[in-house]
């Protein structure tokens, strides 16, 4: 079977995947994992990507296409794959529909774990560390005992840039699922939404039973 999860930052798409992945023995294909792996191992498509990404340029939709194709023709993929990260649009959707069929293949079930904006920032904004021994809390799932401060050495804790919410919800505006690409899946009878703001154990059971209904 060959899926595509799809999910914004701090929706658990990531941890979906490395589920579904192990339990049923399926490839997962995080694109940017695929993209270094390539770079690293020197194949001709990874030397196209690094001449893009040497120059701080995006790696084009046809070299990304070329290696997810490559990588899923290998023994390790038999089984089927999950894809995280890919497409982020309906240009790469409609390339990778095309690749694939040309391979005889074709994506099986798409599913978007939902969660609203508002419920992703307080996940996102919520991580604080301590400057000096390093310990890391979060406001919701493991706040300090005491607000703003570090339980093991009372030092002022501090947030990243990266965590801060005016940098959250400008990296939430820009990773964005765009309506033409979830439209594009919807149209083809493929796509399952999911509400993300469930226990993990529940999305994951909600996943299975959208796998198992597209069979």
């Amino acid at each position: 079977m060959y899926l595509i999860l799809l999910g914004s930052p701090g929706t658990g798409k990531g941890t979906q995947a490395n589920i579904l992945a192990d339990r049923f023995s399926w490839l997962h294909v995080s694109t940017g994992d695929m993209l270094r792996e390539a770079v690293t191992a020197g194949t001709e498509l990874g030397k196209a990507a690094k001449s893009y990404m040497d120059q701080g340029a995006l790696v084009p939709d046809n070299v990304v296409i070329g290696m997810l194709v490559e990588r899923i023709n290998r023994p390790d993929a038999e089984a089927g794959f999950v894809l995280d990260g890919f497409p982020r649009n309906l240009a790469q959707a409609i390339a990778l529909d095309e690749a694939l069929r040309q391979q005889g293949k074709s994506i099986d079930v798409v599913l978007n774990i939902v969660v609203p904006e508002e419920d992703l920032l307080k996940r996102l904004t919520g991580r604080w560390l301590c400057p000096n021994c390093g310990e890391i809390y979060h406001s919701q799932s493991r706040p300090p005992k005491q607000a703003g401060v570090c339980d093991k050495c009372g030092t002022q804790l501090i947030q990243r840039d990266d965590d801060k919410p005016e940098t959250v919800k400008a990296r939430l505006e820009k990773q964005r699922t765009p309506d033409n690409l979830l439209a594009h899946f919807r149209d083809q009878k493929k796509l399952k939404d999911v509400d993300g703001q469930q226990a993990v154990d529940k999305v994951t059971a909600d996943l299975l039973g959208a796998i198992e209904g597209s069979k």
